[in-house]
């Protein structure tokens, strides 16, 4: 069979409604923020992934598209050299190199335009400082576009003169009956200040950390922020691959200085090149901690007044059920007042409340009444016994002077004997009666047992007691009885001193009074002296 474990809590953890509630609110506020946050970080992750990646998609298709407008502008400004050339063929020298640094300057596109003739021989070049006129090109990429006799874009390389990262562009010369004279060529310096750093400098990084960069056809890197990454081979990057291929698209990429880049992209069609427009991920993480730290500190404050709210809400919640918890745990060892007959607000309070005060009304009832029985004599109405003798302990524990009258009526088996027990018992009920009113309203009397009877006289001297005990036997002897005979009673008195500290020894005095009482002829009053116990005589 299945085996169910029941667990307990030991019985010194209890868990108060109070904290019940408290923890509960406590945990379902924790739960629905907890889940509040991570459902609204993971949306707004998406959204922000999402919208960085379309964002920056739509920069690099505009960043392609201007490209490919500057190298249209770029070929035209060269076409347009081309054709200055042509037409002023009889320059001199100094003519013409004036006339390409005017070209060069008025459109800024290129860091240096070179016019090469058709045997390879430059001619001209601007800026001067270059100081290549008269000399035969030696670049591979010069050699490859005189022999091209078409407009051409190399690849990036190193100049063995300058050991700067060029890009050259040239374009072909041809004269008016159409024959080849050569090119006119221009380079952008890579690393330098140049055209792309004019137009897309501004845009290359923004406050977001995004940055633009470019790549050649080959993979290399051509423009970046960072200018010691410029010349960088790419080819290993997906995304790069991609734009080789001339597709276009976003998604995440591996950034070439560590980390994950969000990533939109387009090739330039004009050139075969590729923009890039990245931003970090770690800016979409920023923007989410920031969103989520501005949702607690939203969220904080009506989170505490609710928990504020719950606490007192649950302290009057549990009010009632702590005030008759402790009310039922007082029951019994002491008075216990009864709360107001007054409706809470609480339906299970109240009827709790109800239902309370129906009961305890029934056990204060059922209580009184056994402690009026235990308490009692039952046939007389006086204290029993064992109530008196509580009485005097408590009277000895708090040093309080008193007297006792030890009373038993005289002959009673006689009257028993004769007459019958009912009329015995009439005897004593009026016997007690005599006694209720022959005592002060302060004083307590009892039945100690048989026809022995007891009076305690609290503050009473022994003359006071020997007068109330005077009156009680008078009041008895001329009473009408039952039997329709005199009955007297005998009675002892006992006054409390330093030297007696129990109740047995003051009762065993107060019952040597009384033998005296007996022994004198019945039917008087004997104060208790330093006498011997002595034999009882028969009642």
């Amino acid at each position: 069979m299945p085996v169910i474990h029941r667990f307990k809590l030991s019985p010194g953890k209890k868990i108060g409604l109070t904290a019940l509630l408290t923890g509960l609110v406590s945990l379902s506020i924790v739960l629905t923020v907890t889940i509040l946050l991570v459902a609204s970080y993971q949306s707004k992750k998406k959204s922000l992934i999402d919208t960085t990646l379309t964002l920056n998609y739509s920069s690099a298709s505009k960043m392609s598209q201007m490209i490919n407008s500057l190298f249209i502008s770029m070929r035209s400004s060269l076409r347009y050299s081309a054709s200055v050339v042509i037409d002023h063929p009889s320059q001199t020298q100094k003519e013409a190199d004036e006339h390409l640094d005017i070209l060069r300057k008025s459109s800024n596109y290129f860091n240096s335009l070179t016019v090469v003739d058709e045997n390879g021989i430059i001619r001209t070049v601007s800026p001067a400082s270059i100081g290549t006129v008269g000399q035969h090109i030696i670049t591979k990429e010069g050699n490859y576009a005189l022999e091209l006799k078409k407009p051409y874009i190399s690849l990036p390389y190193i100049s063995a003169r300058s050991n700067r990262h060029i890009l050259f562009m040239s374009e072909p010369i041809y004269d008016k009956e159409g024959k080849y004279r050569g090119f006119i060529g221009g380079t952008i310096y890579l690393q330098e200040h140049n055209i792309m750093n004019m137009i897309f400098g501004s845009a290359a990084t923004d406050t977001t950390g995004s940055s633009f960069s470019i790549v050649g056809s080959n993979g290399q890197l051509l423009f970046h922020p960072d200018e010691q990454l410029i010349g960088k081979d790419l080819k290993s990057n997906p995304v790069v691959r991609k734009l080789m291929a001339g597709r276009s698209g976003h998604e995440q990429m591996a950034s070439i200085q560590g980390g994950q880049l969000l990533a939109g992209y387009a090739p330039v069609a004009e050139n075969g090149w590729g923009v890039m427009v990245t931003s970090p991920i770690e800016f979409v993480y920023n923007e989410l901690h920031s969103q989520v730290r501005l949702m607690l500190v939203y969220l904080l404050p009506p989170s505490l007044l609710l928990l504020l709210i719950v606490i007192k809400l649950a302290h009057t919640l549990a009010r009632p059920f702590v005030q008759l918890a402790d009310l039922m745990s007082k029951m019994g060892s002491e008075k216990v007042e009864l709360p107001q007959n007054r409706h809470h607000w609480n339906r299970e309070a109240d009827l709790l409340t109800k239902a309370f005060r129906n009961a305890a009304k029934k056990i204060k009832r059922k209580t009184d009444r056994l402690t009026h029985e235990a308490t009692t004599d039952a046939l007389t109405g006086l204290a029993n016994r064992r109530s008196v003798e509580n009485l005097l302990q408590q009277w000895l524990r708090e040093n309080k002077s008193f007297s006792i009258l030890l009373l038993d009526i005289d002959r009673f088996k006689h009257v028993n004997d004769t007459f019958g027990h009912p009329v015995g018992d009439e005897v004593l009920k009026l016997f007690a009666q005599i006694m209720t009113t022959s005592v002060r309203k302060s004083d307590v009397c009892g039945r100690f047992g048989g026809e022995e009877f007891i009076a305690l006289l609290g503050g009473a001297s022994s003359e006071d007691a020997f007068s109330i005990a005077e009156k009680i036997r008078c009041s008895m002897e001329n009473s009408v009885t039952p039997t329709g005979q005199t009955i007297t009673v005998s009675i002892g008195i006992v006054s409390s001193t330093r030297q007696l500290h129990s109740v047995p020894a003051l009762i065993e005095l107060a019952d040597q009074a009384l033998y005296q009482a007996k022994q004198s002829g019945r039917n008087r009053v004997v104060v208790a002296q330093t006498a011997q116990p002595k034999n009882r005589l028969d009642s």
